[in-house]
């Protein structure tokens, strides 16, 4: 039987794709438009998700805080001029990552720690982190959801419950 943590990472990955594929129906210039909001621009918003999905991945894949601290700091420069297309690729090569960390990780229910220099030694089950990666996430998609409204687009419906029809669709 397939862990709960396993379907709440598709959901996030599910839930991404759709902003994504949305994001790519409206003008280009949409995503970099500059407005007072949680983030300067939808595109910043997606460059903030991008990077804290690959931190988290290093923090339970057992990367020490320095190396994921280094590793992240240059991702924002990087992906500043990325395209939504380009985005798309990195979240997706992204949740690979993250399936090969699940293929070889006998327990999802282990716990692990994770050191931080302000806010001590966390010790939590790895379900709990990606439990966090997901609402993480649909916080930020609402947040663009918002930022799409502002700027005159409707956002697309990103709720758990319609990944579930989805898949239940499938079968």
């Amino acid at each position: 039987m397939k862990h709960n943590t396993l379907q709440l990472y598709d959901y996030h990955v599910w839930a991404n794709d759709k902003v994504l594929q949305h994001l790519k129906e409206l003008p280009e210039e949409t995503c970099r438009a500059k407005i007072t909001s949680v983030f300067p621009s939808i595109h910043d918003a997606l460059v903030h998700m991008f990077v804290v999905d690959t931190i988290w991945l290093g923090a339970i894949s057992g990367d020490s805080f320095e190396e994921i601290r280094i590793s992240a700091a240059s991702l924002p420069e990087k992906l500043k001029d990325n395209s939504i297309g380009e985005m798309e690729q990195l979240f997706f090569d992204l949740s690979s990552r993250y399936q090969t960390f699940f293929r070889h990780q006998q327990d999802l229910d282990a716990v692990a720690s994770y050191d931080h220099p302000h806010f001590g030694t966390l010790m939590a089950r790895y379900s709990d982190i990606i439990q966090h990666v997901v609402n993480h996430g649909t916080y930020h998609r609402g947040n663009i959801t918002a930022m799409l409204q502002q700027l005159g687009h409707s956002g697309t419906s990103t709720d758990y419950v319609f990944y579930l029809y989805s898949i239940n669709n499938r079968s």
